[in-house]
Formats: C-alpha cells, sequence, structure tokens
C-alpha cells in the first residue's frame, strides 16, 4: 500500500529519499507496521484484520517451518515478520529503499527474528538470487508498481522452486470499471497520480499476465467482496475512529500544518507539501474507487510453478 509516488518533478532527485523517510515514519505511526488494507469483520480492528488478512495469505501458501520464503516489496516487514512468527518460516524481504531496509532490521531485532528473517535492496524486476532458490513467494500490494506484470512475475516465477506456490494482493480495476466512463477514468487516475502507479491493471490482465509467465491458477478471488466492514473505510474522513484520525478531516488539517513546519524548519525537504497533497489525492481516490466498487487493493490470487517446464 506504501505509496511510491513519482516525486522526481515535484522534489530534487537527492532528497527523494530523506522525504521517503519521513513518510515511512508517519504511515508507521498511522498505519502500524504493515501497509496494506484488509478487509474486516464487524467489531474487528484494522490491525486485527491485517494479521488475519496475513495469516490467510501464509495458510493458502500451505507454509512449513523451516521454508525460505520471499517477500516481494516488503516495506519496513510487518507481514514479514507476522508470518514468519505465524508459520515459523525464514523469510527475506527485498525492497529498494535504504532507510524502509535498515528500519525493518531493527524491527526484526526487537521483534527477535533477525537470525531467520532479512532484507535485500533489489529491484523486483531484477533480483539478485539463484534460479530455483524459494519455497514461496508472496507480495503484498506491491507488484502493483511494475511497469511491466508479466515481467515482474516471470522473474518471480524464476526464483520460485518448481512445484512451489506465488500468493499475492493485488491493486486492480474491477470487472464494474468502464474505459469509457469519464468519472471512473477520473478516479482511476488519482489512484495512479496519488500512489505513483503505472496503468492499474484489470484483475483479466493480472491472471493473463500469470499465465504468461508460467504460472498455473490454483484460486483467485476479490476478497473485498464477502467484506462485512468495506476495505477502504479507513480511508473515509467522516468515520472517525482512533485507527483513521490522520484521515479524517481534522487529521488532515493537522497533518498539514505539521509537513508545512517540517519545510519550514528544513527537517522536511522543500515541496513535502506539494507531496502530502499527492498523498490525500491518493487516499480519495482509493475511497471513491472503492465505494463504487470499480477498484480493488486486495485481488488475490494464488499461482503455481509447475513441477516441469512443459507441464
Amino acid at each position: 500500500m506504501f505509496p511510491l509516488i513519482n516525486t522526481t518533478s515535484v522534489l530534487p532527485n537527492y532528497k527523494v529519499n530523506k522525504y521517503y523517510d519521513l513518510v515511512t515514519s508517519f504511515y508507521e505511526y498511522g498505519w502500524g507496521e504493515s501497509f496494506h488494507f484488509a478487509p474486516r469483520w464487524k467489531g474487528e480492528s484494522l490491525r486485527e484484520g491485517i494479521k488475519r488478512h496475513e495469516h490467510f495469505l501464509a495458510l493458502q501458501l500451505a507454509l512449513k517451518p523451516g521454508q525460505k520464503v520471499l517477500d516481494v516489496g516488503c516495506g519496513i516487514g510487518g507481514p514479514l515478520r507476522e508470518i514468519a512468527r505465524f508459520s515459523l518460516t525464514s523469510v527475506t524481504g527485498l525492497n529498494n529503499n535504504e532507510y524502509q531496509i535498515s528500519r525493518g532490521k531493527e524491527l526484526n531485532r526487537i521483534a527477535g527474528v533477525d537470525k531467520t528473517c532479512d532484507f535485500v535492496k533489489a529491484d523486483f524486476m531484477k533480483m539478485p538470487f539463484s534460479d530455483n532458490k524459494f519455497d514461496a513467494v508472496y507480495a503484498i500490494e506491491a507488484t502493483c508498481h511494475a511497469p511491466d506484470a508479466h515481467g515482474c512475475y516471470k522473474e518471480i516465477y524464476r526464483v520460485l522452486k518448481p512445484g512451489q506456490s506465488f500468493a499475492a494482493y493485488e491493486w486492480c480495476m474491477t470487472d464494474a470499471y468502464d474505459p469509457q466512463n469519464k468519472e471512473h477514468q477520473h478516479i482511476k487516475a488519482e489512484i495512479e497520480i496519488g500512489n505513483g502507479l503505472p496503468d492499474i491493471r484489470t484483475t483479466k490482465q493480472c491472471l493473463e499476465a500469470l499465465k504468461q509467465a508460467g504460472f498455473e491458477i490454483i484460486m483467485e478471488k476479490d476478497m473485498a467482496q464477502d467484506s462485512p466492514i468495506p476495505w477502504f473505510l479507513s480511508l473515509d474522513p467522516n468515520h472517525y475512529s482512533l485507527s483513521n484520525f490522520r484521515v479524517t478531516g481534522i487529521g488532515r488539517l493537522i497533518t498539514r500544518n505539521l509537513v508545512k513546519f517540517l519545510e519550514y524548519v528544513k527537517i522536511a525537504p522543500q515541496g513535502s507539501q506539494r507531496v502530502q497533497k499527492f498523498l490525500e489525492q491518493a487516499a480519495d481516490g482509493l475511497l471513491e474507487g472503492g465505494r463504487k466498487e470499480i477498484f480493488t487493493a486486495m485481488y488475490f490470487f494464488l499461482a503455481r510453478k509447475p513441477e516441469t517446464e512443459n507441464q
């Protein structure tokens, strides 16, 4: 979920990483260690729903103690730690941001998983791993940032052992999305611009890219459809709870003034206020896309790499 905004037109290149250091800390404060959405039951907190969402993925992968697992686009490693403890596996997190990796290593040490879990700084379009290395691979709201879904899935296919599985939650446009509808186009553009995404793929395009990469589709489902509490409720400025205070009208006002102050005293780089507006735009697009059911942040699929290439 963490927004990798195209900041090159907003911030000087040498300040981009410094800004993401600030944003990462902000999201950790407001969202916890797992930067993603989740379906929720009534009476279930956002953080409880997030944990259950991660456990569901681990269960679908049928993880076994001692297996080596890859988290593609791991952020600061919230899901990595939760899944490692839940399944007793060793998880490697792949990330291209140095600050997030250093923060993740610190949190691994605090959680006591630093001996079995680690991080690798690399681009998930070109992974520095040998073929057939991992017993399982997963991605949570991360590979939507890939410029080429087929290329990304093909690289995941390469590092996954034959007969093993890849599971993901993808950001997708649903079947309800009408590319000719002006309002739908506007909502899609808000999500893309605000989150620095390439053209958001449809669920059908994701499945086709998986098949082209060589995977067999075992299961696919939009997890948003059966959620008693909408996944996007945490973004609704009219819904107040401690977990979504930062997106309420008052929360946004406080955040704007905080970023303005941090920029004024030169803790935050120049241009941070403008990027904050992109973040709010992203939230508005996600909220409307979810309400109209034209966008989902949790299209789940489980795909298997055949035992043999010609299977």
